[in-house]
């Protein structure tokens, strides 16, 4: 059993990944690169490179060109950490791009009852305690991600971003705010 076997074709409201088990937040309200990817807890150049290739694109504004910016979204932020969490795990971006292509389709009703499992070659959707322990039973599960926790833990870095009066990509002027807090 695979994600492509394991998910319908269920379409989302306007191509979003996630649609439900979100804090309710602005669609108009995005992060810049720098913002996302550090929440992300990747590289730059690695969010440039997943946009670019649409892995992962941004949902508020995409690049229009030299010296635009992108803005994302929170869905792209979860989405992002989703896949820097399968790639320390091992799995190749060939099988996570099937694997975020397999979520876009089907979409989730409920995020914080979502688990990721894999076996390092694949990776499998869990909407269910019984479908986790069916899978670890079967020698399929390897090791899981639990949706709802990687969306607990983008939703407090954003906030404790949100928090800060400087770009937190600014290491010099967040240093200065420590210096006169």
């Amino acid at each position: 059993m695979n994600a492509g076997e394991l998910l319908g074709d269920i379409p989302l409201d306007a191509d979003l990944l996630f649609t439900d088990g979100l804090p309710q937040m602005d669609d108009e309200v995005g992060y810049r690169g720098a913002v996302a990817a550090r929440a992300a807890g990747i590289t730059y150049r690695q969010l440039d490179y997943w946009a670019r290739t649409e892995l992962v694109e941004p949902t508020v504004r995409g690049a229009s060109g030299s010296g635009s910016q992108r803005l994302y979204g929170f869905r792209d932020i979860l989405v992002l950490k989703l896949v820097k969490r399968l790639l320390d795990t091992g799995i190749s971006l060939q099988q996570i791009r099937t694997a975020v292509e397999q979520l876009r389709v089907a979409g989730i009703r409920d995020l914080t009852g979502t688990t990721l499992m894999s076996d390092g070659a694949s990776v499998y959707l869990c909407t269910s305690n019984d479908e986790v322990i069916d899978l670890v039973s079967r020698g399929q599960g390897v090791f899981g991600i639990a949706v709802g926790k990687v969306l607990r833990e983008v939703e407090s870095t954003l906030v404790d971003f949100d928090g800060q009066t400087t770009d937190p990509s600014d290491e010099l002027a967040v240093r200065r705010v420590r210096r006169t807090a």
